[in-house]
């Protein structure tokens, strides 16, 4: 006797099943959604303009090598606008919306702090590169990994600097007033004290304020040997910066990575005022006391050059965790598959992922990945292709 259609349609979903096709066959070849959320706009958008032409880059040859088992990335791409109630909204369409396989980002810690906890209700993994240490906790979000250092290890490492190499103990520190910046002020006060400095001035400042001069003249009063600022607002680093030039005062600055962007550079009233300005930044992608980059970080620069990115104007460590980050993704995915489970398996024991930007290693109980010794200072005006000469004080 011969079937009817939806005889027919019954017996096919049947087999099926019965085959272990859990899904339609079209999505096995079809792409692979990797959600993104950069701010590419907005006050904090120096980190996200940088580590875009980084991600762009690498996805591109990823795909262009013939993509995982086949099978092509989609990069889905929200702008969270340097506000946290995007991102919000942007890491809510990616998983219930676009069902991405993968959520990188967002890459500024302020927009995190209310990410991380909707991703971990979704069960959806997570990469990010943002610092403020409470962004990763293998119990409370056990999808969620950091390939970047925490702030506790930025912090660790400028503190010391101040103190131990230039020999500075009045400190002031100062921040803008994003969940990132306030966080920042928290965590590092205390970390100065223990190391036996003074901090003399402390405060949170709107970044969007024009007139610095006044905070300044308070840190001068004080007796401040060092100016600490924690922000990833080039207009506001700068700021800071031209106050202290326009009032003469040789004060070093020391702190966050944007104090060295080509985008606090452009912003300067004097180059001259860049001088003693000493930001974290990170040894992979730093001149050696030879004045050159590593092997592999060379190569990636003359891929930057042949790709026609432009550097002058970020910073190099942005650009290159951005070509990291979907290739330890891709990584993982051509080792054991693009199930959640199986991804979140996969970096639970990853052991020194060569990253242009650092050798990143996981465990079930540690989704911080980055290595201390990594972590370093520069001098800002030795800005070149979008990396650093050492700070004085580094012996290689």
């Amino acid at each position: 006797m011969s079937m009817t259609r939806r005889q027919a349609l019954k017996s096919a979903a049947a087999a099926a099943i019965a085959g272990g096709l859990a899904k339609p066959a079209i999505a096995a070849n079809g792409p692979i959604l990797v959600g993104y959320l950069p701010a590419l706009t907005g006050p904090s958008s120096s980190t996200g303009v940088g580590i875009n032409r980084g991600i762009q880059l690498a996805v591109q040859e990823i795909n262009a090598a013939g993509g995982i088992d086949g099978r092509q990335i989609e990069l889905i791409t929200r702008d969270t606008q340097s506000d946290p109630t995007k991102a919000v909204n942007g890491a809510a369409e990616l998983t219930r919306g676009q069902k991405v396989s993968v959520v990188f980002g967002p890459v500024n810690s302020g927009e995190s702090l209310a990410v991380v906890p909707l991703l971990a209700r979704t069960n959806t993994p997570q990469v990010h590169p943002c610092w403020v240490d409470s962004l990763t906790d293998p119990q409370k979000y056990p999808m969620c990994f950091r390939n970047a250092p925490t702030s506790q290890q930025i912090g660790a490492a400028a503190n010391r600097y101040v103190v131990e190499v230039l020999k500075r103990k009045k400190v002031a520190v100062i921040s803008d007033t994003t969940g990132y910046g306030t966080a920042s002020v928290n965590a590092y006060v205390p970390m100065l004290k223990a190391k036996g400095a003074e901090v003399v001035y402390q405060g949170n400042v709107d970044a969007a304020n024009p007139d610095l001069k006044p905070e300044l003249l308070r840190m001068q009063s004080a007796g401040t040997e060092a100016i600490m600022p924690w922000s990833v607002n080039a207009g506001f680093l700068s700021r800071i910066i031209n106050t202290r030039g326009d009032m003469g005062w040789d004060v070093p600055i020391v702190g966050q990575t944007t104090l060295g962007s080509g985008q606090t550079k452009a912003l300067l009233v004097k180059p001259e005022y860049w001088a003693k300005v000493y930001p974290n930044n990170f040894r992979p992608v730093c001149y050696a006391t030879d004045g050159k980059l590593s092997g592999r970080t060379s190569a990636f620069v003359d891929r930057l050059k042949s790709a026609k990115i432009d550097m002058g104007d970020t910073l190099l460590w942005w650009i290159a965790v951005g070509y990291d980050t979907p290739r330890m993704i891709a990584e993982a995915m051509k080792n054991v598959g693009t199930e959640p489970e199986q991804v979140v398996g996969y970096l639970n024991k990853l052991k020194g992922f060569p990253g242009v930007y650092g050798d990143i290693s996981f465990a079930p109980d540690q989704h911080n990945g980055y290595p201390d010794n990594e972590v370093v200072m520069v001098e800002a005006n030795s800005l070149r292709d979008g990396a650093f000469n050492l700070a004085p004080g580094y012996s290689a």
